[in-house]
C-alpha cells in the first residue's frame, strides 16, 4: 500500500514541476518580447522625431536604425503601435522629471528658480522628443486609435505639474485659485509656444520659457493673498 502512495504522488509532484517550468519559460517569452519592444523603440525615437508622424512609415524607421522592416513588423502592428509604444515609454521617464525638484527644494523661492531653469533645460536638450508629443497629440483629434494613450499621458503630466504646483503652494502659504486643468494649461501652452519658437531658431525662446514661467508662479502668490 505504501509503495502504491508514492507511485500515485509522484506524477502529481512532476506535473506540477512540468507547469511551474512552463511558467517560467512563459515569464522569459513575455520579458523578452517586452524587452525587444523597448529596444525597437528606442531606436525609432530619434526617427520619429526627426520626420514626424506624417512623414514617417516602418520602412523609414527601418531604414534609419540597424533592425529590418520584418522585424519591425513582427513587434509592433502598424506604426500607430510603434509611435504610440514610443512615445509611452518616452514619457515614463519624463513625467517624473521635476519630482526631484519638488523633493529637494526647501522654499518657495528654490522651487520657482529650479523649475523654471528645468523647464528651459529640457527645452534645450530634448525639443525633437517633445515636438513628437505635440505631434502625437495633434494627431489623436483625427486618430482615435490614438485618443486613449494620449489623455492617459496627459493626465500624468498635468499631475506631475500640479505636485510642482501645490508644493509651491505651500511654501508660500497660499491657496491656488485655479484647478489643476488651467495650471497645467497655462505652463503647457507657455512651453508649446518656447517650442515654436526655438525651432524656428529663436536663440531667447529657452530663457523667455523660464521668466514666463516665473510669472505665472508670481501671479499664483499674488492671487493667493
Amino acid at each position: 500500500m505504501g509503495s502504491c502512495a508514492v507511485t500515485e504522488v509522484a506524477p502529481r509532484v512532476d506535473e506540477a514541476a512540468a507547469e511551474t517550468n512552463r511558467e517560467r519559460v512563459s515569464r522569459r517569452q513575455v520579458d523578452k518580447f517586452a524587452e525587444r519592444r523597448a529596444q525597437l523603440a528606442d531606436a525609432a525615437l530619434q526617427t520619429l522625431a526627426e520626420l514626424g508622424y506624417a512623414r514617417t512609415s516602418l520602412r523609414e524607421i527601418a531604414q534609419k536604425s540597424p533592425f529590418s522592416h520584418g522585424v519591425l513588423h513582427y513587434y509592433f502592428a502598424d506604426k500607430q503601435d510603434l509611435i504610440t509604444h514610443c512615445v509611452r515609454q518616452y514619457e515614463a521617464a519624463c513625467v517624473t522629471r521635476y519630482d526631484e525638484i519638488v523633493a529637494s527644494a526647501g522654499s518657495a523661492g528654490e522651487l520657482k528658480r529650479e523649475f523654471s531653469a528645468a523647464m528651459a533645460q529640457t527645452l534645450r536638450t530634448d525639443a525633437p522628443m517633445h515636438r513628437l508629443w505635440y505631434d502625437l497629440r495633434n494627431q489623436s483629434l483625427f486618430e482615435e486609435s490614438f485618443r486613449a494613450d494620449v489623455l492617459e499621458i496627459d493626465q500624468r503630466r498635468k499631475e506631475m505639474i500640479w505636485r510642482v504646483i501645490s508644493r509651491y503652494a505651500e511654501f508660500a502659504g497660499i491657496a491656488v485659485a485655479v484647478s489643476p486643468g488651467v495650471a497645467y494649461a497655462m505652463l503647457d501652452g507657455l512651453f508649446q509656444q518656447a517650442l515654436l519658437h526655438h525651432l524656428a531658431g529663436n536663440d531667447h525662446a529657452a530663457d523667455d520659457l523660464a521668466a514666463n514661467v516665473v510669472r505665472v508662479l508670481d501671479t499664483l502668490a499674488v492671487a493667493g493673498f
